[in-house]
């Protein structure tokens, strides 16, 4: 669309913030380099829902593809060309995009499957505004029955329950760093301690419950020092930079220490 995008992301065992972080990054980054800018490209927070694809994943498809009809670009979703939905018609291939499990919905054969899902599609092209794809249908995040819901929102709350404290999050770092957590606190920029404190604050700034504030209170240095800090790390783990392989151990180290103090 002219200023904003419709995605369907499967979601495993990485959370949805953190693919949208680094997406945005990443993107943001070419954009102002391709026209030399600086700056922020995207306005606000992304908006998520959380979607029950056996009921209703192809009815989504449908209405992400046929936005630009409603919007008045096009007439006919067949000719936009900035939606993945000629890569389902088989006109051109997406690397990054998985478009066999929804056309195996229609069939086995990928052109009799092609086929049937242009049918599917045009025959609500001109499908008006859905409002539960736009604000859900049960507590404004999710779209799905109310089994589907509840059992959503039962594993949401199991999660955040497991999420890490602040002291986990020190512990581990710390000790794939080899270094002793009162050090965080020393004043200056000595390696490993400012690169083990940045990656602390990177953590933190996952972790949905924690706060950069009570890490600031806790090694004494400016929140904004600790959010530059972040940012760093966020820099370099999106350009595959060899911190990532600290990042895997420490995780480890986290997942590790939530289970033994469960």
């Amino acid at each position: 669309m002219a200023n904003h995008v419709h995605l369907i992301i499967e979601v495993e065992t990485i959370p949805l913030f953190r693919i949208i972080q680094n997406l945005s990054f990443r993107y943001t980054r070419y954009i102002n380099t391709k026209k030399k800018r600086i700056g922020h490209l995207f306005q606000g927070r992304y908006k998520a829902l959380l979607i029950d694809g056996d009921s209703y994943l192809l009815e989504l498809v449908r209405y992400i593809h046929c936005n630009p009809v409603r919007a008045g670009l096009v007439k006919n979703p067949d000719v936009y060309r900035w939606s993945s939905h000629q890569a389902y018609l088989g006109k051109n291939t997406i690397p990054w995009l998985t478009i066999q499990f929804v056309l195996s919905q229609f069939a086995t054969l990928p052109e009799k499957a092609q086929k049937l899902y242009h049918d599917f599609v045009q025959s609500e092209i001109f499908e008006a505004r859905r409002q539960e794809f736009h604000v859900g249908i049960f507590e404004g995040r999710i779209v799905g029955d109310e089994t589907f819901s509840e059992s959503a929102l039962a594993l949401a709350e199991e999660k955040r329950s497991s999420r890490y404290s602040l002291k986990q999050i020190i512990d581990s770092v710390c000790l794939v760093y080899e270094i002793n957590p009162e050090l965080l606190s020393v004043p200056g920029k000595k390696q490993p301690a400012a690169m083990a404190r940045a990656i602390v604050a990177y953590l933190v700034q996952e972790e949905e419950n924690r706060s950069l504030t009570d890490l600031g209170n806790l090694v004494r240095r400016d929140l904004s020092a600790l959010s530059r800090a972040a940012g760093r790390i966020r820099e370099r783990v999106a350009e595959g930079v060899e911190i990532s392989d600290k990042l895997i151990l420490i995780r480890k180290k986290l997942h590790q220490m939530s289970r033994s103090q469960a």
